[in-house]
């Protein structure tokens, strides 16, 4: 990915992903461009609502062309300064829901986390089936209302309409007669992965993974290319037969994630404490001078 040294960092909103952003929103938005990676591959794309412009940046690697587009004319000066390098990449100012490009000009369409900051849902989606190739895939992502607002009592005041499983799918299928469903959430697991080279022919499980550098700076890697705390070997006399490449374990109650959101409101507490006392100790520090000062006079 190239971007421009020059380039200030977009300001978060608290909503507009940043690659400046950290811990769980980092995780959750490179993921999601990571996954369409391989669909873009020689593809005219369109990264639909594409922000700050980093994933479009990262779509780039491997197709053919990328636009960006953002309604947000600041997001898009942003993202052709920041990225605009790449000869089959190019950020344009526009409307989801109004797209001004010809029947069928794209292979694919990435929209990721926009769905639910429209309310023009529907001709949003519709544009997206005309602009596609008949042979044209449409990747979105959007939360789900039930365990995103409904069991937390969160409200995010960016979302206009949030949808269920349901609605998201009814939605879809009126224009797209398939469509696979996937899950995503970011998990605390402890992993088992097979550290043979290649694909075993009697592999049982094929899992996709990929990692890249915290600042995005690094292409991103498929595979786990962590070093291993453990070793486990599964022996026998005779052939074993099938084997997952990978296994994930975790627990239901997700305690070391709980804990993990307790200690981070307890530090960020903690921090806007120290920061007071320390503002406290400046005041004194200051009186006890003027103290000392009218003394000597």
């Amino acid at each position: 990915m190239t971007t421009s040294p020059s380039a200030p960092a977009l300001e978060f909103t608290g909503e507009r992903f940043t690659p400046e952003c950290v811990r769980e929103i980092w995780y959750e938005h490179w993921a999601r461009y990571a996954f369409a990676l391989d669909f873009a591959r020689d593809k005219r794309v369109l990264d639909a609502a594409c922000g700050e412009g980093f994933g479009s940046a990262l779509l780039a690697r491997s197709a053919r062309s990328v636009i960006g587009l953002d309604v947000s004319a600041q997001a898009v000066a942003h993202a052709q300064a920041r990225y605009g390098g790449a000869a089959n990449l190019r950020y344009v100012q526009g409307d989801c829901t109004q797209l001004d490009l010809p029947a069928a000009s794209v292979d694919l369409i990435v929209s990721i986390e926009t769905l639910e900051h429209v309310a023009a849902q529907e001709a949003m989606v519709a544009g997206f089936a005309r602009v596609l190739g008949e042979d044209g895939i449409f990747i979105v992502s959007s939360p789900d209302k039930r365990t995103y607002s409904d069991v937390t009592g969160f409200r995010n005041e960016f979302h206009v309409r949030e949808l269920y499983r349901d609605e998201l799918l009814a939605l879809l299928k009126s224009h797209f007669p398939e469509v696979r469903l996937y899950g995503q959430k970011l998990l605390f697991q402890s992993a088992i992965w097979a550290l043979d080279d290649g694909e075993s022919p009697t592999c049982k499980i094929a899992a996709k993974t990929a990692e890249a550098a915290a600042d995005g700076s690094t292409l991103v890697k498929s595979g786990l290319q962590y070093d291993p705390l453990y070793f486990i070997a599964v022996c026998s006399r005779r052939p074993l037969g099938e084997l997952p490449r990978l296994a994930l374990f975790g627990d239901r109650a997700e305690s070391v994630y709980t804990h993990y959101n307790h200690e981070v409101r307890k530090n960020i507490a903690a921090g806007g404490r120290i920061a007071e006392l320390e503002a406290q100790v400046e005041m004194l520090r200051a009186e006890v001078e003027r103290l000392q000062t009218a003394a000597k006079s």
